[in-house]
């Protein structure tokens, strides 16, 4: 089911499949700033990434000494979330436990998810509550894809990513989908990092504890582009499927297995701890120029 949002400014279309965005819309500029979804080379736009964010090992982990599976980003991005509140400005989606999801994920949760337009701004709010008397151990992330280039005229690689702070990004190697034991610096003049399509060819840029908290998508040929916010969230990932129109911008809380995980859920790298009755929250924006 298909829900829209909008003020004079921003139009914004959802799905209550995975609560994903699927298109920011300027009105005024005629800009569309998400990607098209299409399939050939990614058939999503902005999937939730829960309760995990990238791989375990082999699918796998271990919790009190049993064996779950569960695959690449977890199960929230194919589910039907039920739409809890909509207004012209707001859109709340909420999840919880299902007998499916307790076979793979032995916990109960309530996510809510909320959607906020204000002027030239969506804001993405992620909470999440544990109603159960043990620990919940969870992650998440978020995997917003926008269109690149976003103007007639342009390509690819007019587009650059511009960080708000001085500092070396040191880009974790992967090794089928898991976080391998090497680095290598991402080169960036006065803190940009021009796209192209070779950025990508293996595999996501994954960066650990940045300081920046702001990147903006824009280019020299035009005056627009975008502002991504986002604060506390130790990881992050920069993407696009091969030679696809689009590059995603992802701060996460969690993060795939290194390779030499032992696969045990408490110990997993980045993972969050939630005590019971007790609630967590998170959020990200997008300003639309």
């Amino acid at each position: 089911m298909k829900i829209t949002i909008q003020n004079e400014q921003l139009k914004a279309v959802f799905d209550d499949k995975g609560a994903e965005l699927q298109s920011l819309y300027n009105t005024g500029l005629n800009i569309e700033y998400m990607w098209s979804g299409d399939a050939a080379f990614w058939g999503k736009y902005s999937p939730v990434l829960f309760p995990v964010v990238g791989s375990f090992k082999a699918d796998t982990y271990l919790y009190k000494g049993k064996k779950y599976h569960l695959p690449r980003h977890g199960f929230a991005r194919e589910k039907i979330f039920q739409v809890e509140k909509t207004s012209d400005s707001e859109l709340v989606f909420t999840l919880t436990q299902d007998e499916n999801t307790l076979t793979v994920y032995p916990f109960r949760f309530n996510l809510k998810i909320r959607y906020t337009l204000l002027t030239d701004t969506l804001t993405c709010s992620y909470e999440v509550n544990n109603p159960d008397e043990d620990e919940l151990y969870l992650s998440i992330g978020a995997h917003p894809a926008f269109a690149v280039p976003m103007v007639n005229d342009t390509v690819y690689a007019d587009y650059y990513l511009a960080f708000n702070k001085n500092e070396i990004l040191n880009r974790w190697k992967l090794a089928d989908g898991l976080i391998g034991t090497g680095t290598e610096a991402v080169i960036t003049n006065n803190n940009r990092l021009p796209l192209s399509y070779e950025l990508f060819y293996e595999d996501a840029i994954v960066i650990k504890n940045m300081e920046s908290n702001c990147i903006t998508l824009g280019s020299d040929k035009h005056p627009h582009g975008l502002d991504f916010k986002f604060k506390d969230f130790p990881f992050f990932g920069i993407w696009a499927s091969k030679n696809a129109s689009f590059v995603c911008l992802e701060p996460w809380c969690g993060i795939a297995d290194s390779i030499n995980h032992n696969q045990e859920l408490t110990e997993k790298e980045g993972i969050i701890s939630l005590p019971p009755e007790a609630s967590w929250q998170r959020s990200w924006s997008v300003h639309c120029f």
